[in-house]
């Protein structure tokens, strides 16, 4: 039986920039929670030492692609003899803010981890990630997390768990390019897990983006209309909360047919984590 892993998507509940380090990294607060949405990856082991991506990006470099990255990275660290074959069922946007390729990357560090036998511990495969990319710990985590520093300082966290309706813009955002504007927010206020929850919070990077991006301004404005909505990320993906499924779907059926959306549910623990428990309680069965 064939054996298809979840990578999910992830939403920035919100995001705050509190500093700015010397080395030019950003000091940052945001809440993470995942989808029970996005790709799903596949993997066959080879008794050479060779990685093989069976479906190539679209203007992404091999040795560019965090999925072959993470594949070599994990080889090379633990001195594994043996190569794989990876396929990949691409649904996430590239540059909408979901985490897609960070995801992806997490996804095989993990099964790779267990198909190799690497026994690395979750922190371990934790740190090796944080190489790749810094939303990528929180993949491997596999739990909601509030995530402070440049995003490797990861608290556990239940916030509630709504439907929701994400909308793509026709647009690509560079991360590189906001967090380098001069006219991103820099000093926000340190707030605590529970001032978000009583609402407080919001994405700092909406106005940079929105100047650089009407189609973002133009997919918030629509989505207001339905509740308090939000970008994730740097963008450009935005997203708005509902109750149950059937009333973020009824949105959905109203969207202009020249945008792209769809409805998820939010996860707290990471689709990922429960396929992998699954196959752990399988095992010991």
């Amino acid at each position: 039986m064939e054996t298809w892993w979840a990578a999910p998507a992830k939403l920035n509940l919100f995001l705050h920039i509190t500093g700015r380090r010397t080395d030019g990294y950003h000091e940052l607060q945001t809440l993470f929670q995942f989808l029970d949405y996005g790709d799903s990856l596949k993997f066959e082991c080879r008794e050479d030492a060779e990685i093989r991506l069976m479906d190539s990006l679209n203007n992404v470099e091999l040795q560019n692609n965090l999925i072959f990255r993470a594949a070599r990275l994990l080889q090379t660290t633990c001195n594994i003899r043996s190569g794989v074959d990876i396929y990949l069922k691409k649904r996430l946007p590239m540059g909408g803010g979901l985490g897609g390729g960070s995801s992806d990357a997490a996804t095989t560090l993990v099964v790779l981890n267990s198909l190799w036998q690497c026994g690395l511990s979750k922190q371990q495969l934790a740190t090796l990630g944080l190489q790749l990319g810094a939303d990528v710990p929180v993949f491997i985590g596999g739990h909601a997390a509030w995530a402070e520093g440049v995003g490797e300082k990861l608290t556990e966290a239940s916030p509630p768990e709504p439907w929701y309706l994400v909308v793509k813009p026709d647009c690509h955002v560079s991360t590189a390019e906001i967090f380098s504007s001069g006219e991103l927010t820099r000093d926000c206020e340190a707030i605590t897990i529970s001032r978000f929850l009583s609402g407080e919070g919001r994405n700092v990077c909406e106005p940079v983006v929105c100047k650089r991006h009407p189609e973002v301004a133009q997919v918030l404005d629509w989505l207001s209309q339905h509740g308090p909505a939000r970008m994730t990320g740097t963008g450009a993906c935005v997203f708005v909360s509902f109750d149950s499924q059937a009333q973020a779907q009824l949105v959905a059926d109203t969207l202009p047919d020249d945008w792209q959306g769809f409805v998820a549910k939010g996860c707290n623990v990471s689709p990922l984590n429960a396929s992998v428990m699954k196959l752990t309680e399988s095992a010991i069965s």
